[in-house]
């Protein structure tokens, strides 16, 4: 092959996109692993609460396929769920094969609870760092393989498109634009949570790969449905470290300012209730008590467990301060998880030939309009094997590369790549009208100074973070009815007869819906 040609390419280097990696090395083929970042920085690395699995003796795939569904708020597609439950267990069985360590008792695993599960069926690794073990062990995996060829610190622009199909990538690699082309591109980009201006993502969850899918004319789905995670530690100055959903499965208590309990208020499961209406419920008892914070209680809880169970949470406030052990800790809500993305098939193909997604810049249509708690590390385990197993399977032959950049793709700048100050008003108006509580009013006035800012951000990388969240603002103000992750306090109902549908949006149309896929 040639320098800017291989047989495949992968974006992100989070568990969805080691795993596609791995599946397409092990059939023999040439991976390139393109990551903006080190190898290893994704949201996977930061996801503390767990995998879900239905592995423990007490449980079954049928309760976790009813647990996902109710979670999801009657938006789900039963078929992508099915997938989900009844093939995680083999995937989990194949990782721990691979060398994960996760938490046991003896030799036996120790699976936890959660809120809106049924059953104890959360794997954790090292207590609170879950999803950094899971990254360790694939990366091993992975760079043992001659066949995988990964690329740190390389800036992807756009897919290069060939008769209406994805032949490659734009990207900038050590301050040089280059192309690369390729059988077929996996979309591992994750989430986009460094849209709001509150956010436990790391920096690299900019939605782009959402954008560059939209772009080349794939169909998104469900962008309305961002969900904001109930705990993160909120101390001035402070990152937005995330308190693990896991702490409330524990025990931990929700206080408000005056150190009372709130939730049995607003739902009869308490802090056990689904994230959408914990964060609800704490941005009403701040606003009652004109306050930026509850309080999340721990020290009812022994000692010697808090710092075994969750020794890197243990820490981190220690850092600033607070000792779980002893003291309260301020929390609040922060954009957290996207449910809608990159539209795919049971096997992570997209609307757009050659592409495929999988993770969390993908809607398989498992997690509806509310993700179950931990089922998105199992998502993107299981469909990142399957989008690997769809393009090795579609046969695929490579195209035709170039070596230089025509006049129409020398394109962007490297120091064009993110303009700060676009993407700090970004963040600052998806957090005030496109948040945890939407109205027509505010979306509206949301979607008029993106639009504006869109013309700003023309022919720059930062077109890519506008557009996620013009997508995002566009599906919210579409969607008249408040379901999961999406609360409209003009339209705060439920609506079935109207809106059980997918919302739908292609570049040049304008917005539609779609139905559920039932089994």
């Amino acid at each position: 092959m040639s320098s800017n040609q291989t047989d495949y390419i992968v974006i992100g280097s989070g568990i969805a996109g080691l795993r596609a990696a791995i599946g397409l090395a092990e059939a023999g083929a040439e991976v390139t692993v393109l990551t903006k970042d080190r190898i290893s920085e994704s949201n996977t690395e930061y996801a503390q609460g767990g995998i879900a699995v239905a592995l423990s003796d007490d449980d079954e795939v049928a309760l976790h396929f009813h647990d996902t569904i109710a979670a999801g708020a009657e938006l789900c597609d039963e078929a992508a769920v099915k997938v989900l439950v009844e093939e995680g267990p083999k995937y989990i069985t194949e990782l721990i094969d691979w060398g994960t360590q996760f938490d046991r008792e003896g030799n036996r695993l120790v699976f936890t609870k959660e809120a809106a599960h049924s059953r104890n069926r959360i794997l954790h690794a090292q207590g609170d760092s879950t999803g950094r073990e899971i990254v360790r062990s694939l990366l091993a995996v992975a760079r043992r393989s001659k066949q995988i060829h990964m690329l740190a610190h390389a800036i992807t622009l756009d897919l290069l498109l060939k008769d209406g199909e994805a032949v490659g990538v734009r990207f900038i690699d050590q301050q040089q634009r280059k192309l690369i082309y390729a059988r077929a591109v996996i979309l591992a980009t994750g989430g986009g949570g460094q849209l709001y201006s509150h956010t436990t993502n790391p920096d690299v969850a900019t939605g782009d790969g959402i954008a560059m899918a939209y772009h080349a004319g794939a169909a998104i789905y469900d962008m309305e449905f961002v969900q904001f995670h109930p705990t993160a530690l909120c101390i001035p100055d402070a990152p937005r470290f995330l308190i693990s959903e896991a702490v409330r499965g524990e025990g931990g208590y929700l206080l408000n300012r005056a150190g009372k309990r709130f939730m049995q208020k607003y739902d009869p499961r308490g802090e056990l209730a689904p994230r959408d209406i914990v964060s609800r419920a704490i941005v009403s008892e701040m606003s009652e008590s004109a306050s930026n914070v509850v309080y999340l209680d721990m020290t009812h809880l022994p000692s010697k467990f808090l710092r075994e169970r969750f020794p890197k949470i243990f820490e981190t406030c220690l850092t600033y301060g607070y000792d779980i052990t002893k003291d309260y800790i301020p929390v609040s809500p922060a954009a957290h998880y996207l449910m809608g993305g990159v539209r795919t098939d049971l096997w992570g193909r997209t609307s757009v030939p050659r592409l495929y997604a999988a993770g969390e810049v993908a809607s398989t249509g498992v997690h509806g309009a509310n993700r179950l708690a931990s089922n998105s590390l199992l998502e993107g385990l299981v469909f990142g094997a399957r989008a690997a197993q769809a393009a090795l399977s579609d046969k695929l032959s490579l195209p035709q590369p170039r070596h230089e950049l025509s006049s129409d793709e020398e394109g962007l700048l490297p120091k064009e790549h993110i303009d700060p100050e676009i993407k700090h008003r970004v963040k600052q108006i998806m957090w005030r009208y496109v948040g945890i509580c939407r109205s027509a009013h505010g979306l509206q006035t949301a979607h008029n100074e993106l639009s504006l800012l869109a013309e700003q951000a023309r022919n720059t990388a930062t077109a890519n973070f506008v557009t996620v969240a013009n997508l995002i603002t566009e599906a919210a103000l579409f969607r008249t009815e408040s379901r999961g992750g999406h609360y409209r306090t003009d339209f705060p109902e439920k609506d079935n007869e109207r809106w059980r549908v997918h919302t739908v949006q292609k570049l040049g149309r304008e917005i539609s819906t779609a139905p559920l896929q039932t089994l």
